[in-house]
């Protein structure tokens, strides 16, 4: 896309990304456990998602959790806690595997067998630009078909390739009003 906003705010405006309310949302979707990590129910919930199974422990050991076997039984029967560098850890695992595990219910949800869901573009918020500056910027609905690569960025957290795919994949329908979508309030979207 040409001339990516550069000097977004300048006059007051305030949003966020388009691409990063879209992972926000995605990540509403996924069900993330509620309760903090730094509590011992949401670092309980945590560690039975990411050791219930072999597979649910391998997992966890490729996304970064690398303590023993013998620690784990301690945190979870409560003998020991874990430090605040293995809190991020176990954190940083449980989103890593939960949304693996959900992309793909997600992506079949999303596409819906080629019909795709409805997007709701929430405008930027113009309330602190001074009148003459501000633009019309209406509330666009759209409906994105393909999923894929935005999901698949979603998953593997690549931030970069959430921007493309969502730049190049769906605002780019939006014809010359791309920019104008560049940064808004929210993005919904009822999956």
């Amino acid at each position: 896309m040409p001339e990516r906003n550069l000097e977004f705010g300048q006059y007051g405006a305030r949003g966020i990304k388009g691409h990063e309310a879209v992972g926000r949302r995605l990540d509403a979707l996924a069900g993330f456990v509620a309760t903090p990590v730094t509590t011992h129910r949401g670092l309980l919930a945590r560690l039975h998602y990411l050791t219930r199974t072999k597979h649910a422990r391998e997992a966890a050991r490729e996304a970064g959790l690398t303590v023993t076997d013998r620690t784990l039984k301690a945190w979870l029967e409560g003998r020991r806690s874990p430090s605040r560098k293995n809190l991020q850890s176990v954190e940083t695992a449980y989103r890593t595997v939960r949304r693996h595990n959900v992309s793909r219910y997600l992506l079949a949800r999303l596409n819906r067998e080629g019909r795709g869901t409805r997007v709701e573009f929430h405008p930027l918020n113009q309330s602190q630009v001074p009148r003459p500056r501000q633009r019309v910027v209406e509330y666009r609905t759209l409906n994105v078909r393909h999923w894929d690569r935005i999901v698949r960025a979603w998953a593997e957290d690549d931030d970069a390739a959430l921007d493309d795919a969502w730049v190049n994949d769906v605002t780019v329908d939006l014809g010359s009003q791309w920019g104008e979508y560049e940064y808004v309030t929210n993005i919904g979207f009822a999956a």
